[in-house]
Formats: structure tokens, C-alpha cells, sequence
């Protein structure tokens, strides 16, 4: 009750503040678990996929920091992400990383929908990055669909290093689904996960037209 009271207030000041447009909802399935793959520009993306998905709850990872801060803000904190469907992780190194795709699995297992960004960390220049493996694996192992997810102009609601979110028009395009489950058993391991991962990329940069860069992002902006 409480994470459709929440949704549903930041949906209506979302849309009345920003304007957003949405296009290609009806890609993401209302059943079955769900990986939605996502270019990544600004904190607030974790919550504008969610809110623009309305036909099911949207699970995303969020710093600990924002479950753990004593005091009452630090409750009001912890409650709002809760309720928005966040999880906690720590993050700083390859362990944390590793329990991180953990509990997304875990919770595609569950048959529920869950939010990813290949290229690890969010793009301080607003170009495409090389994606990182953890989304097929995910793919691979939960047999979830894929839905990627073209974000552009949420740089400008919350840049990186402003504290709160400005009133900007963004826009959220949803692709088709892609189905990893079968096809890739003749490949190594490492070279499928390899192999979906550029398509994703390649199929987010469909919806993004961002400048594609080769390597990795490895300029963390700390979530």
C-alpha cells in the first residue's frame, strides 16, 4: 500500500514538473522476470524507470547509505526507498560487486523485474560506454527477458554533483524484448555473456543515438 501511495505521488510530480516522454511501454511484459538494461546519466534514473513502468514493480539496487543513515532523515530515507522498490548494496570492490548480482538474481528467480545499467556506473559525459558482462549473466542464468532502455535528458533533472532534482523534460523509450535463453550453448561461457552484452549495448544505443565509446567507464560517480 504504502509503494503505491509513494509511486503514485512521484509519478503525478514527475509528470507535472518534467513533462516526461514514454515511449514503448507496452514492451516491458506484466509477468515473468524482467531485465531492464539501461544507459545510465543520473541518480535519478533508478527511480524514472520505475515510475515509468505501470503495469508492474520495479526492483533497483540504491547505497546502503540510504538505508543505513541514523536520525529521522535517515528513516525517511530508508521508508521511500524501501516502498520504490530499491535494495540495498555496498559498493568498492569485486565482492561487493559479486553480491550485487546475487541479489538481482535473486529476485529474477522470483519472477520480478529488475533494473541494471552494463555500463556500471553513470557517464560523466553523456557518451555510451562499453557494457560489462554482469547483464548477461544475469540473462543467462534467470532466463529473464531483456528490455532495453534508452534514457536521454536525465542528466539535466539531477546532474552529477547537484543534491536535488531540477524540473526537466526527459525522455524513457522502452525497445523490444530480447530473448538470451537459448542459441548460445555452442560458445564459452565468457565469450556468450560477451557476445550479449555488446547486443544489448548495441540495442540501447538504438534508442539513445549517444557517441559510442570502446572502453569501459571506469569514472565512478559513486551512486
Amino acid at each position: 500500500m504504502l509503494y503505491g501511495a509513494l509511486r503514485q505521488t512521484a509519478a503525478v510530480l514527475a509528470r507535472t514538473l518534467c513533462r516526461p516522454t514514454i515511449e514503448g511501454r507496452d514492451n516491458v511484459p506484466s509477468t515473468g522476470p524482467v531485465l531492464l538494461a539501461s544507459n545510465h546519466l543520473s541518480f535519478v534514473d533508478s527511480v524514472v524507470i520505475p515510475l515509468s513502468v505501470t503495469q508492474r514493480r520495479v526492483r533497483f539496487l540504491a547505497k546502503s547509505d540510504y538505508f543505513e543513515t541514523p536520525g529521522v532523515k535517515g528513516r525517511l530515507s530508508k521508508t521511500v526507498f524501501s516502498s520504490l522498490g530499491a535494495m540495498p548494496v555496498r559498493r568498492g570492490n569485486a565482492r561487493d560487486a559479486m553480491v550485487s548480482l546475487e541479489m538481482m538474481l535473486d529476485r529474477l528467480n522470483a519472477g520480478e523485474a529488475c533494473v541494471v545499467y552494463p555500463e556500471g556506473t553513470r557517464s560523466r559525459d553523456g557518451r555510451l560506454y562499453r557494457g560489462r558482462t554482469g547483464v548477461a549473466h544475469l540473462a543467462l542464468e534467470s532466463k529473464a527477458v531483456v528490455v532495453p532502455v534508452g534514457l536521454s535528458g536525465t542528466q539535466e533533472v539531477q546532474p552529477i554533483g547537484a543534491n536535488m532534482p531540477r524540473p526537466r523534460p526527459f525522455t524513457v523509450r522502452f525497445g523490444e524484448p530480447m530473448d538470451f535463453s537459448t542459441g548460445f550453448d555452442h560458445l564459452a561461457a565468457a565469450k556468450a555473456r560477451r557476445v550479449i552484452t555488446d547486443r544489448i549495448m548495441d540495442a540501447i544505443g538504438d534508442l539513445t543515438g549517444q557517441e559510442r565509446v570502446g572502453a569501459y567507464n571506469d569514472h565512478g560517480a559513486g551512486e
